[in-house]
């Protein structure tokens, strides 16, 4: 069974950009073809939930090789879309840290396919945090039902 979406997207504004292109990679470590966020659209006051988006296009390095003839967003890159998005919201909290990386994911469930022309909504809730370690539960939405589930933990350096 699915679990219900970490927050209700139904009331947020789909067009805000509070960060895309260079502003995501000014705060985020991957960039070019391997950021896998095109925007952050919204975070909570506390800025411990937050909204991103990842349009899926048919002309990346994934589309043509990964499964030809029938493309799908691999579900690792489906992760490095929450984990980044977690990143973004973390250091939205802490911009001095230094280096944000990945550490470890847990309870992934892959509930749909994503496929080139998708908007891949990623939800984030942190759960915890301390200075080095963050760790957050992350959605991935499209066309308005849940493909991806995961919690996902990040530390700093």
């Amino acid at each position: 069974m699915a679990s219900p979406l970490l927050f209700d997207i139904a009331d947020i504004d789909l067009a805000q950009d509070l960060g895309s292109g260079a502003g995501l990679d000014s705060t985020l470590p991957q960039v070019g073809d391997f950021r896998m966020l095109d925007r952050a659209i919204w975070t909570s006051e506390d800025r411990l939930s937050g909204l991103g988006v990842k349009h899926c296009r048919a002309d990346e390095f994934w589309a043509k090789c990964h499964i030809p003839g029938r493309p799908l967003f691999p579900g690792v890159l489906q992760i490095e879309a929450a984990a980044q998005m977690a990143s973004w919201l973390y250091r939205t909290r802490n911009p001095n840290l230094g280096f944000i990386g990945f550490m470890r994911c847990d309870n992934v469930v892959f509930r749909g396919q994503v496929v080139p022309g998708d908007d891949f909504f990623v939800l984030v809730r942190e759960v915890s945090a301390t200075a080095k370690r963050f760790v957050s539960d992350a959605q991935g939405v499209v066309r308005g039902k849940l493909a991806f589930e995961a919690r996902v933990t990040g530390f700093t350096m």
